[in-house]
């Protein structure tokens, strides 16, 4: 029997792409029945349904038939949550589960400070590379040490493209232990029901005659709204964009659209209506701006609908990596708004070349990026480890 620990920022019902990629795993290992797992991670706020959750929360959760050992935050410094219960923890845990193999989720220079603590011990590492400390270039120098020592710690090094791998100075120095495993979507989240299908045609209906571009995730600074509310300025009123979502600057995104009736924000969005605006829209915007975004598990979502993409060039991001330029979608140069609006002038004057890139999406989601695929990489990596 293998004990799994994973080491993560935070769990379910907070929602985000490394959130997502943990849970996945919970739900592949759940299937293993060579497996035993806990998950540890740190408090934060996060509301799902009934099941509501606080930052400053210390709680053991069994959420997806696992242990969840939630460490409450005092604080949030530079974007790393600080725990004073956590090194305890982390320490209890790696006594008496005992881990076979730690899968740790990067980047947390807080959290690994204290896996670091336990180097010695007898554990396999994955170190699951999201993405490289960007925004926060202060801290990318302090921790640079840091990050070497758990990389050299590493048996294995997990990045989401080989795209990363090459945009990474850290990944380039450790590519013999880089494995790659796509991110995946979840299609059974995706399902299209009766009332789905009722939603997306009350949407059609409220934007009859209307090119709908559709575009969802939080609102910060990396996933670039504000160039994609520019470019709106571009097109004229046959054009609407719906923003889904919400966060730090989602009142600014609004202050900046506010003369602009073509722009809607309809706040945070439940799986169904999620589901319902991927089946109405007629394109998916995608207008990340930085290697903040390693991968886009919501462009991925979009491109299954059989919807066609307009991103951004991010170099060294999966973000290209997922979307083909000229193949599912149209890249644009980074942060050029007008150049983002061109493509959706060109896309939504050209109807059967919408139709060519949405298939194509969706044909490159399913051959690339399902759970399917993504159980079996896992079960795959964690076997021969």
């Amino acid at each position: 029997m293998k004990r799994v620990l994973q080491i993560t920022r935070a769990y379910y019902p907070r929602i985000g792409g490394i959130e997502q990629v943990t849970r996945d795993i919970v739900h592949t290992l759940n299937d293993m029945d060579d497996i035993e797992q806990k998950v540890i991670c740190l408090g934060d706020d996060g509301e799902t349904g009934d099941l509501v959750r606080r930052r400053n929360q210390s709680i053991h959760d069994w959420i997806d038939g696992t242990e969840i050992i939630r460490c409450g935050s005092l604080c949030q410094v530079a974007s790393q949550l600080l725990s004073p219960s956590y090194p305890f923890e982390l320490h209890r845990i790696i006594k008496t589960f005992k881990p076979n193999i730690v899968i740790f989720h990067y980047p947390n220079p807080f959290m690994a400070a204290f896996l670091l603590a336990h180097k010695k011990r007898n554990f396999k590492l994955v170190v699951y590379w999201h993405l490289d400390i960007t925004k926060q270039k202060i801290m990318g120098k302090l921790f640079h040490r840091q990050t070497l020592s758990l990389l050299r710690r590493a048996d294995i090094v997990v990045p989401t493209s080989k795209q990363y791998i090459d945009g990474s100075r850290y990944l380039q120095l450790f590519q013999s232990k880089c494995h790659v495993l796509y991110n995946c979507i979840d299609t059974e989240r995706l399902q299209i029901t009766e009332q789905t299908r009722k939603l997306a045609d009350d949407i059609r209906k409220r934007y009859e005659g209307k090119i709908l571009c559709f575009a969802l995730g939080r609102h910060v600074s990396y996933k670039g709204y504000e160039y994609l509310i520019k470019a709106a300025t571009y097109l004229d009123d046959r054009f609407c964009f719906v923003i889904g979502g919400k966060g730090p600057l989602t009142d600014q995104l609004k202050s900046q659209a506010a003369n602009d009736d073509k722009i809607v924000f309809p706040g945070r969005i439940d799986d169904e209506e999620m589901v319902a605006y991927y089946q109405a829209c007629d394109i998916f915007c995608f207008p990340s701006i930085t290697k903040n975004e390693a991968f886009g598990i919501a462009l991925a979502e979009g491109m299954y609908f059989g919807k066609p993409a307009v991103t951004f060039t991010i170099l060294g991001s999966g973000v290209n990596f997922v979307n083909l330029n000229g193949v599912t979608g149209i890249e644009c140069p980074n942060g050029d708004s007008k150049s983002y609006a061109e493509a959706l002038q060109k896309l939504a004057d050209d109807k059967k070349l919408r139709e060519i890139y949405g298939r194509n999406a969706r044909q490159r989601v399913l051959e690339n990026f399902t759970m399917e695929k993504f159980q079996k990489d896992i079960r795959k990596l964690l076997t021969a480890m």
